[in-house]
């Protein structure tokens, strides 16, 4: 039984009395203002003590000791900071190398990004051979010597000795093994100079260079300059580091812009000690890398050292006959020489020039009978080059003027069996410097023999050269026929897709879906016999960003016709995922205007439902959770406007489609209720035919609403961590019941159709074994049927007729509404019996309270039988002394005052019968 409500006078009695104030000099936003007493005792001998005070007012801010230097972070940053020289010597080093490099910008690709990929791509399994260095005692740090040109003379027999044979030769090593001990050479290296064994040192340095000039398995050369220099690198770091250390004394460190006139004596002959110690090497190889690891050092000796020492250098080159051992002695010596004086050119020109006059030693006899002893053919035996050559032509070519770069390019074309050397000036001169001349270019590489150096790796590299710059607009649909013309007859899968992954970028960039549909359908037809694509999923993967880079409107990408034939190559599962992510970053991320356009959107439903089935039991939350933001990207892109009926029914399916993730599910409860909200919002025009459709449209959302609540997992990712979801259903099944209160009864389905449906629902759904938010959820009902049974609602929808209209207090809906309210009642109280258990007292006494709290307010206590309920409920919550004696009294205060209330009388008698419990 409800008691009646009227809610405007429940309105008026609750609102708050307004009471004028005064505010007078009070202000909130005005200064604090402090008042300061000073008391000072004053002793007087033979009198009694009295005090005198005196009294301030100022005003406080506390940032003004920030001004004044009294902070704490101040005070301390005044202090004398105890820093030691080795620190400040790291700051001056760091800034120094800055300085050195300053006029290399960030355009000039350095060195270390071109060293993994040589190291992943020139590998061996032959079996490979290193010399150790076995050491001397007589190099370690302790030898007494008397005189220093005996200490010079005992360092050089150290050489010598070395030279002559402390060494032990490793054979039958495998490509790992080998670099292990060259890491353990380094190891060495670093351990000798921290243990003061500085000849030890040059030892190790020596003999790895001594490997440079070994070239029995040609094919890992490449990788182990890489591994040698970094040693070099290494010893040319630490002598320069030990003579500049020399230079600082207890008062300062030299200046970052130093000149030789700020080395003391000793630093400078420390220095050329260094130097008449390399030159003593007697192979030339050693003695070249050695020496232009510590190029930088010349620094400390003359101004004009360095550019000295460069031309001597590169002509010390010239003694190297191994075609492949000097140019990559010419590499290291322009990347030293980058490193320490970039704008000294002309060396790095003379480098570049002394190996075109020495290229046609490369198809000379020596090199060819030495490719025949190691059975390497010459199209293997040519890309060795290309590391050193690309370097070079970087270094030469780098902000170079274009007079240069145009001579650069003739002397080339004018030798024959160029492809090596056109694929490095491809490779290294500025791209837009190469697409400017893309049809001389074509030109040149189709008069290239291919015997040597295969015409597609030529296309490949102007192609990477046409990504980053535009060529000739009259001139882009000739290079792209004669590029395919070279790509489309390659047999081999592997060498087809590397080229055809750099010039889909070509095509995406500058022409039309046409275009790019002809280059996939090319693409799928090479790559789909004998599943060729699954050796190629990184380059297929490329593609496919490559595409959506460049066509971000959707219904254009989905209308090209292979896009979707060509992802079904992506066979991988893992793959398939990865680029089904792809897509749906790129959508989310472009997609400015939300879409109903079928032809996307089931396109995406089949990427996103990739995505989702994808999921198992091993599947990292950080991967579901990325997911789930992907898919709800999506279906919040989706929107049918004004057609409800299409909104919901795409839910629906989307519902079905993404059970596995549970932020998807969520979205789509909310994406319901937002669009319930929405109809609700833009019904408009006749007053039975507005209710008509609201019921209609309405009744279709509430349903697909109350469906999902089943599907709820147990556990939801909240801001990264698992966290129940009883709470957050409660709190949502509250809200909706709430809203049915206006929601008017199905003509079709009966009284109370939905309201019975959810109940249902809640009463199935599977709720954690010591949980009480059902009963919370029954309560919630039981506070909407009260209000359901009112002559007036309390809230409605404009226009609208809610069940208040369509009944207006019928006595058969009342008896309905009853009858549901004693069904809820009665679930509640079989709850309460079931925490009669020691352990359950306390929720007992909790959910008693609140059962009598919603009588109370929702009742018509008038009612014996209700009456002598909420009297059984109270001594409940007090049996067990587990409820706040606070709460009760405050509770009974308010039943005392609301039967002051007119036809509140009954609550009089009703506040006698509710004892307060007594603790002893």
């Amino acid at each position: 039984h409800s008691r009646n409500r009227n809610y405007k006078a429940e309105f008026a009695s609750c609102r708050l009395e307004a009471v004028p104030l005064e505010f007078g000099d009070y202000h909130p936003l005005k200064p604090i203002t402090v008042t300061e007493s000073k008391t000072k005792k004053v002793n007087r001998k033979g009198s009694t003590s009295s005090t005198s005070s005196s009294s301030s007012s100022s005003v406080v801010d506390p940032l003004s000791s920030v001004l004044d230097g009294t902070d704490p972070l101040s005070m301390f940053a005044a202090s004398t900071d105890p820093a030691t020289l080795a620190a400040a010597m790291d700051n001056s080093r760091k800034k120094r190398d800055r300085d050195d490099n300053s006029i290399v910008g960030s355009d000039f690709e350095p060195w270390a990004s071109k060293r993994g990929e040589i190291l992943a791509r020139y590998t061996t399994t032959e079996k490979l051979s290193i010399n150790l260095f076995m050491g001397s005692e007589k190099g370690k740090a302790g030898t007494a010597t008397s005189a220093m040109s005996e200490k010079v003379r005992t360092r050089l027999e150290e050489l010598d000795d070395f030279e002559e044979g402390s060494q032990k030769e490793l054979l039958n090593l495998t490509q790992q093994d080998y670099v292990n001990r060259i890491e353990e050479l380094n190891q060495s290296l670093k351990d000798a100079w921290a243990s003061d064994q500085k000849v030890k040192a040059l030892k190790i340095v020596i003999q790895c260079s001594k490997l440079l000039s070994d070239t029995s398995v040609i094919q890992f050369y490449p990788s182990k300059f890489v591994l040698i220099t970094d040693i070099l690198d290494t010893f040319g770091k630490l002598v320069y580091e030990r003579i500049f250390s020399m230079c600082v004394d207890n008062r300062s460190v030299l200046p970052d812009q130093f000149s030789p006139e700020n080395v003391n004596d000793t630093a400078k002959e420390t220095c050329l000690n260094w130097f008449f110690k390399i030159a003593s090497i007697r192979e030339l190889i050693p003695r070249f890398y050695v020496e232009a690891s510590i190029l930088k050092c010349n620094k400390f000796l003359s101004k004009t050292g360095i550019s000295e020492c460069l031309p001597r250098l590169t002509c010390m080159v010239r003694g190297i006959g191994d075609p492949l051992v000097s140019v990559y002695a010419r590499a290291y010596l322009c990347r030293v020489g980058m490193e320490v004086a970039p704008h000294l050119k002309e060396s790095l020109n003379k480098n570049f020039f002394d190996f075109l006059l020495t290229f046609k030693q490369i198809h000379g006899d020596t090199v060819q009978n030495q490719l025949v002893l190691q059975g390497v053919e010459l199209p293997s035996y040519l890309p060795l080059y290309s590391p050193a050559m690309d370097w070079v032509f970087q270094c030469v070519s780098y902000r170079a003027p274009e007079a240069l770069l145009t001579e650069m390019m003739e002397r080339c074309k004018k030798l024959g069996n160029n492809a090596l050397l056109l694929n490095s000036v491809m490779s290294a001169f500025r791209a837009e410097f190469i697409a400017t001349r893309s049809m001389d270019f074509i030109g040149m590489i189709k008069e290239c023999d291919e015997s040597g150096f295969p015409k597609h790796l030529l296309f490949r590299s102007l192609g990477l050269n046409l990504a980053l710059a535009d060529p000739p607009e009259s001139d882009r649909l000739q290079i792209l026929n004669e590029a395919w013309k070279v790509i489309t007859k390659l047999k081999n899968p592997q060498d087809y897709i590397n080229c055809a992954e750099v010039w889909v970028e070509y095509t995406c960039k500058h022409f039309t879906k046409r275009e790019v549909n002809t280059v996939l359908a090319d693409v799928i037809k090479h790559m789909t016999p004998d599943r060729a694509f699954e050796d190629s999923y990184p380059q297929l993967q490329s593609i496919i960003k490559k595409v959506i880079a460049h066509f971000h409107d959707f219904s254009v990408l989905f209308s090209v016709e292979k896009f979707l034939p060509f992802l079904d190559m992506f066979q991988k599962e893992s793959v398939r995922v990865e680029v089904c992510k792809c897509i749906m970053e790129v959508f989310i991320k472009h997609q400015q205007e939300p879409t109903k356009d079928p032809v996307i959107l089931n396109a995406l439903l089949h990427v996103c439902k990739t995505m989702h089935d994808s999921v198992n039991a091993l599947t990292l939350e950080d991967e579901k959770r990325m997911l789930a933001y992907l898919i709800n990207g999506f279906i919040k892109m989706v929107s049918f406007g004004r057609d409800f009926e299409q909104q919901l029914s795409f839910y629906v399916e989307t519902r079905s489609m993404f059970c596995n993730l549970e932020p998807v599910l969520v979205q789509l409860i909310h994406s319901v209720n937002r669009l319930a909200m929405e109809t609700r919002k833009v019904m408009k025009g006749n007053h039975s035919r507005k209710t008509a459709a609201f019921v209609r449209v309405s009744d279709a959302f509430f349903k697909a609403a109350i469906s999902l609540v089943p599907e709820v997992p147990k556990m939801i990712n909240i801001d990264g961590k698992m966290r129940p979801s009883e709470s957050f259903l409660l709190e949502f099944l509250c809200n909706f019941f709430s809203t049915l209160l206006i929601v008017p009864d199905h003509p079709e389905h009966g009284v109370l159709f939905l309201v019975r449906e959810l109940l249902n629902v809640v009463q199935d759904y599977a709720w954690e074994e010591n949980s009480d938010e059902k009963i919370r959820i029954y309560t919630c009902v039981l506070h909407l049927l009260s209000a359901m049974s009112q002559e007036t609602y309390l809230y409605h929808v404009d226009k609208v007729d809610s069940n208040d209209s369509l009944y207006g207090g019928d006595a058969k809906f009342l008896a309905e509404n009853n009858k549901l309210c004693e069904t809820v009642m009665a679930q509640i109280l079989e709850h309460l019996k079931t925490l009669a258990k020691d352990e359950a007292l306390k929720r007992q006494s909790s959910l008693g309270l609140s059962f009598f709290n919603s009588i109370l307010a929702h009742g018509d206590l008038r009612n014996n039988r209700l009456n002598q309920l909420s009297v059984s409920l109270w001594h409940l919550a007090q049996r067990h002394g587990c409820v706040d004696t606070r709460t009760m009294v405050k509770t009974l205060e308010y039943i005392k005052k609301q039967s002051k209330q007119p036809d509140m009388g009954h609550l009089t008698e009703l506040a006698l019968r509710l004892p307060l419990q007594t603790r002893t």
